[in-house]
């Protein structure tokens, strides 16, 4: 079976072409694929499908054999993917995901795609479709006990649950530690996303990621819009923040209509055929 792997801000992925045939065990194929030892060896697997409403459709599956409803650096890479290999010739392409249809732009210079915007909606703050276990009708800058600390934290959904906690330092931050502290906290029946942001200015915002049924990865898409929003609602950070992650710099707009919008590359590491 062929694949292309591809990495934005270190966050990387397996993409297979499935517009024409899906492959079997999709769950079990993601472990084999994603094993960095007995495997290719990535944060996932990224399927770009037909769609019956949109120009193309977007699966992802974890590491760990669960699929994810969205992922934005992935939304990004799989539109380049779908260019790049001549599936379409379109520059605004409309992506079908879990987490609701997508809108993205490819900046192309010379034939090549040199940047994406995504397009991923409006954030959902109600606590009950997050879902946060709560009686508030928003989880926002509260207290959270995680093992020895309180972190304030923040919950909201792109379609996959994000919670963002506000730190002071992000570089030393034991992600390790506190991420599946509080991916598998039972307030999240469906677990959660955990993004330590750092707010440094108005337009500069630091994170780490802990993405639920991966790990910590060096980027996260939606882990930097989760953190503008919510930082900007707490008066931390302007409507339009560049994010800082160990992977590289993710800009993220929050327009006045409410809708989020990142602008970031997107690299082919290489291509390959993988033995089932």
């Amino acid at each position: 079976m062929k694949f292309t792997k591809m990495q934005a801000f270190g966050n990387d992925y397996v993409y297979i072409d499935a517009t024409k045939e899906i492959p079997e065990d999709l769950g079990g194929l993601a472990k084999r694929m994603c094993d960095r030892h007995f495997g290719i060896g990535s944060d996932g697997i990224v399927l770009l499908c037909s769609s019956e409403r949109c120009d193309f459709r977007m699966r992802i599956f974890n590491p760990d054999g669960t699929e994810a409803e969205m992922c934005g650096n992935a939304l990004r890479s799989v539109s380049k993917f779908a260019y790049f290999h001549g599936l379409t010739d379109k520059t605004r392409l409309t992506v079908e995901t879990l987490g609701g249809d997508k809108t993205v732009d490819l900046r192309v210079e010379n034939g090549q795609v040199v940047d994406i915007s995504a397009s991923i909606g409006k954030p959902e703050l109600r606590a009950d479709q997050v879902p946060v276990r709560t009686e508030k009708e928003r989880f926002i800058d509260q207290p959270l006990v995680v093992g020895d600390r309180t972190f304030n934290a923040s919950s909201l959904s792109w379609g996959n649950p994000h919670t963002v906690l506000r730190i002071e330092d992000a570089e030393h931050i034991d992600v390790e530690k506190y991420g599946p502290m509080v991916e598998n906290m039972e307030c999240f029946p469906e677990r959660t996303n955990v993004t330590f942001a750092q707010p440094v200015d108005d337009g500069h915002i630091r994170i780490r990621e802990w993405e639920r049924g991966t790990g910590e990865t060096l980027g996260c898409g939606t882990g930097c819009c989760s953190a503008v929003v919510i930082f900007n609602m707490l008066g931390l950070c302007g409507r339009t923040v560049d994010v800082e992650q160990p992977g590289g710099i993710l800009h993220v707009r929050w327009d006045e209509e409410g809708v989020v919008h990142m602008t970031g590359p997107s690299h082919v590491v290489y291509e390959g055929e993988f033995y089932l």
